[in-house]
């Protein structure tokens, strides 16, 4: 099997890498993404088993280089005001009860205080809601372990109030 030279592969199909890019990421990002994708291409190029579609091959690359953009967005700092309104950014946890619209402070410690991706985790179903293949996806692993970092996160924080911690 013979893979036509590099250069036809960018001539017949940048405008697609181009179009695809601006799409996922955005017009700030988006050419960023694109050169990214190229040189990903260029890299991976003499490893291609076969040609039949070079085309997906390529948009595939795209889009996996715009998803590392999406998720480093997320794991960037983001510069605010005042630094009491960091909290109240996320979501709140309510106590039910008369003191009924005021933040739960020492359930938020304690959900800070449990391992990074099981905090992540509880985040993104409670605060963020949502499904468990989409909480996967945004934490690169799969649905039965966000499953499992979700139970396990829960299964701490009942510990922490059955102790009457809170």
């Amino acid at each position: 099997m013979t893979l036509p030279p590099f250069q036809h592969l960018v001539d017949a199909h940048w405008r697609d890498v181009a179009r695809l890019a601006h799409a996922l990421a955005g017009p700030v990002d988006g050419d960023d993404v694109a050169q990214q994708a190229w040189t990903q291409a260029l890299a991976a190029y003499p490893r291609v088993r076969s040609s039949t579609n070079l085309r997906g091959w390529l948009l595939t690359i795209t889009s996996h280089c715009a998803m590392d953009v999406h998720l480093s967005r997320g794991r960037r700092a983001v510069p605010a005001q005042d630094i009491a309104l960091i909290g109240e950014v996320s979501g709140r946890a309510v106590v039910k009860g008369p003191e009924r619209d005021r933040p739960d402070e020492s359930l938020w410690s304690h959900v800070a205080d449990l391992p990074e991706r099981q905090r992540h985790a509880v985040v993104l179903k409670y605060v963020v809601d949502l499904d468990h293949p989409s909480i996967a996806k945004a934490l690169g692993t799969t649905p039965a372990m966000s499953r499992r970092l979700v139970s396990d996160a829960l299964a701490t924080l009942r510990l922490a109030i059955s102790r009457n911690e809170i």
